[in-house]
């Protein structure tokens, strides 16, 4: 029988893929440039990346942009990736690969809460938060000891929190690639997503890259605030690709301080939470959306 399980988080530039046991030992992995033209070349990419691993797979699990109806597998929005919109993967990939073909589709932010939750930095926590920071901000909450999808499916969606007196949204406003781009932009980069490069600057404390850092890790901190008003959580893990650079999760929350210092609320009944950086890191989504398939919610047929 096949044991073997892949991953796969569809971002705004790059598509991530893991190979996986059923106990989430990562035994490959990879990364794809994501198409940005139309759906068709999208679908086109992903069936020639599952077919390389038909023969020892027995499901595939998708991370991706926008709502997912947990019911349907069907996709709203896309984020990034409006082609996406109304994609029911799961219907795709039955058609062209079979029944026998397990597929769960997960909101990419809900995946990195539930993979910290499975065995990460969130395990053993009923009231915390995941926050993603790539192309736009993603995030996941667990109330009581579960994910928490709201409504309409939605809850999580922190792109969609207002910013600069509703000028923008938080997809922009807290994009963690803007941020690198426009600290490439001032340095001539030939590459203007070199996180890398952006990220040597800033670690040696560059005055314009650390400047741009910090104001963009003020925005997160407003962020978390808002959030933290409202529902009260213990903890928050900090996640997506700049997540490995640990002055990241250490500026947010020095931030943070800050920011209840600022507003007076560090002696008027706002207790701080936990800020961390997620164990998984940039790999969070992979591992979430693998629990996600193995979980109680996606019935695997013996």
């Amino acid at each position: 029988m096949k044991k073997n399980y892949l991953s796969i988080d569809i971002g705004g530039t790059q598509i991530k893929y893991g190979l996986f046991d059923r106990s989430g030992n990562l035994t490959d992995h990879g990364r794809l440039k994501t198409p940005t033209s139309d759906q068709s070349e999208f679908l086109k990419t992903i069936n020639r990346l599952i077919e390389e691993y038909a023969n020892v797979i027995r499901g595939v699990a998708f991370s991706v942009p926008g709502r997912v109806h947990p019911d349907t597998s069907v996709i709203d929005f896309g984020g990034a990736l409006p082609y996406l919109d109304k994609l029911n993967l799961r219907q795709k990939l039955t058609e062209r690969f079979g029944n026998n073909l397990l597929v769960s589709v997960e909101n990419d932010g809900k995946a990195a809460a539930l993979a910290e939750l499975w065995m990460g930095n969130l395990l053993n926590e009923k009231d915390a938060g995941a926050i993603v920071l790539g192309t736009g901000v993603g995030g996941g909450i667990i109330l009581d000891g579960k994910l928490f999808r709201g409504v309409h499916y939605q809850a999580g969606e922190l792109s969609f929190m207002s910013a600069k007196n509703g000028n923008e949204d938080y997809g922009t406003y807290g994009s963690a690639v803007l941020m690198i781009q426009k600290i490439a932009r001032h340095f001539h980069f030939s590459d203007l997503n070199d996180g890398t490069a952006a990220f040597d600057l800033i670690n040696h404390h560059d005055p314009y890259a650390y400047q741009i850092f910090q104001e963009y890790c003020q925005r997160i901190a407003c962020l978390i605030l808002s959030i933290q008003s409202v529902i009260d959580l213990r903890k928050y893990v900090i996640g997506g690709g700049i997540s490995a650079q640990p002055i990241v999760a250490d500026t947010i929350r020095e931030q943070f301080y800050q920011l209840l210092h600022h507003l007076k609320l560090d002696n008027n009944g706002v207790t701080p939470p936990a800020i961390v950086r997620a164990h998984f890191g940039n790999d969070a989504n992979l591992y979430g959306a693998l629990y996600y398939l193995l979980s109680s919610q996606v019935k695997l047929k013996e």
